[in-house]
């Protein structure tokens, strides 16, 4: 899909703030919310969506939901930090299927690295245990302030 397009409400992002798809959720407000990716690159990898945009890619959102969302990944990663500990932190947003974006509703990813750990691929690893990412949440949630 290009960076050019219509946004579809049937898509999973959709589904999961209507409540129709199940999500680990980590933390969510009026703005955003953030959940566990269910196809992680590493563990810990956490999703962060904004709840009132229909915005395909960051081309596309609206400078009153960019603001919040900003300030909501800055908070997402900082208790990601707390709460696993990593070596380092990615922070991934892709715009358009070359550049590797496979749901298109912005959303940001907040991906914990450790030294010596590779990295999954991107939408192609396996899917997680749904009592693992909602472990994983529980404990990134645990250390939001």
């Amino acid at each position: 899909m290009s960076l050019d397009g219509t946004y579809e409400d049937g898509n999973i992002f959709a589904k999961i703030l209507r409540g129709e798809a199940p999500a680990a959720k980590v933390f969510e407000d009026g703005e955003i919310l953030a959940f566990m990716d269910v196809f992680p690159q590493s563990r810990g990898h956490t999703l962060v969506i904004p709840k009132h945009s229909q915005a395909r890619n960051l081309l596309e959102v609206e400078p009153e939901v960019l603001a919040p969302l900003m300030l909501g990944v800055q908070r997402i990663t900082r208790a990601v930090r707390s709460a696993l500990n990593p070596d380092g932190i990615m922070v991934a947003q892709y715009n358009g299927a070359p550049a590797g974006q496979t749901i298109y509703h912005l959303h940001f990813h907040i991906i914990p690295r450790w030294a010596g750990l590779e990295l999954g691929r991107h939408g192609a690893g396996g899917m997680a245990d749904p009592a693992e990412l909602k472990a994983l949440a529980e404990q990134i949630a645990a250390k939001i302030s």
